[in-house]
């Protein structure tokens, strides 16, 4: 029971017949119900790593909040926003990319946290792919086209002279399921995230390149919620937001290691051993992959928001990232 609801239950015990203070005491106890959406791709990945944090640790029920994740939601990470208009979800994982698409499109949808930040992708090949410039002709597997993945990967291909015209692409949502296709040997190569492109290169698949080769930092996922629903629910949203930063606190905390690690062999499925080596990727001095507390980088969105420009999906004069996040949430629940 949160502290204030004790407080509040100890002041009207003194003032009124102790039947009306268990009232008291058994109203605040009743949490507020908060449901996230996750696309399935995300659920079984090291991306789901903070909510699942907040979760296990029981961070959300600290603040009082009953969270319900919501999967898988029809139609993957492109509906994810669609979700929060048709009243599925409160608030969504999103990559940013959709969110920026859906709000140019109308939706009143905003970041209001950040979950990743610069992500690490390996693009990962079959072992008798000696370099990138052997996939011209092959299959390689990619996310969707409007997707961050998809933009970096372009950008790794096009820095060894293989344009997305010289390969066949095959669109497969989710790094499991682009690792499906990898061991099948349907794909001769496809994007993966941690720790699965670990797996595949202890499995014998050949790593040919990251992500950070070819693109800068920038914002890869956040916490979205439209502007109306926060601006009438702001306690629930600062309190979803509090836990998110205690979560990114204990991912950083050398004395939780083995509780996060743990974590993450329990969502994603893979050894101890890949799990520590993980982390460890993640806070090499530069990578920058996670959030500090959830804080959100406009550097990073502008970046993203470039990207798309590049890509040909939005028109000039680019839109200021500004108008796709709220800050005040992370603010109120003292993020800086």
């Amino acid at each position: 029971m949160p502290l204030s609801c004790r407080v509040r239950g100890s002041h009207i015990a003194r003032l009124f017949p102790i039947v009306l203070a268990v009232a008291a005491s058994a109203a605040c106890a009743q949490a507020t119900i908060l449901r996230y959406g996750q696309a399935a791709s995300a659920a079984r990945s090291i991306f789901s790593l903070p909510v699942a944090v907040a979760e296990r640790e029981g961070l959300f029920r600290r603040e009082g909040l009953d969270f319900r994740i919501v999967i898988p939601i029809p139609g993957g990470s492109d509906k994810m926003i669609d979700a929060l208009h048709d009243d599925t979800v409160d608030v969504t994982h999103v990559a940013t990319p959709f969110l920026v698409r859906a709000a140019l499109a109308g939706s009143d949808a905003v970041a209001i946290a950040a979950e990743f930040n610069n992500p690490v992708y390996s693009l990962v090949a079959r072992p008798e792919i000696q370099r990138i410039a052997d996939l011209k002709g092959k299959l390689v597997g990619l996310a969707d086209p409007a997707g961050s993945i998809t933009i970096s990967m372009r950008k790794l291909l096009a820095l060894h002279g293989v344009r997305e015209s010289d390969i066949r692409v095959k669109i497969l949502e989710g790094t499991p399921t682009r690792l499906n296709c990898l061991r099948r040997g349907e794909c001769a190569a496809v994007p993966l995230g941690q720790p699965q492109d670990l797996l595949a290169q202890s499995e014998g698949y050949r790593l040919l390149g990251v992500s950070n080769d070819a693109v800068p930092e920038f914002l890869y996922t956040v916490t979205a919620a439209r502007r109306s629903w926060a601006a009438a629910n702001p306690d629930a949203v600062v309190r979803y937001v509090r836990a998110l930063a205690a979560a990114f606190r204990i991912i950083r905390d050398p004395e939780k290691r083995g509780a996060v690690v743990k974590i993450i062999v329990e969502t994603t499925g893979v050894p101890p051993a890949i799990a520590e080596r993980t982390l460890a990727l993640y806070f090499e001095p530069g990578r920058k992959v996670l959030p500090r507390q959830g804080e959100i980088d406009l550097a990073g969105l502008a970046q993203v928001i470039a990207f798309m420009g590049e890509a040909g999906q939005i028109k000039a004069p680019l839109p200021a990232p500004e108008r796709f996040v709220d800050l005040r949430y992370l603010r109120l629940a003292g993020v800086r």
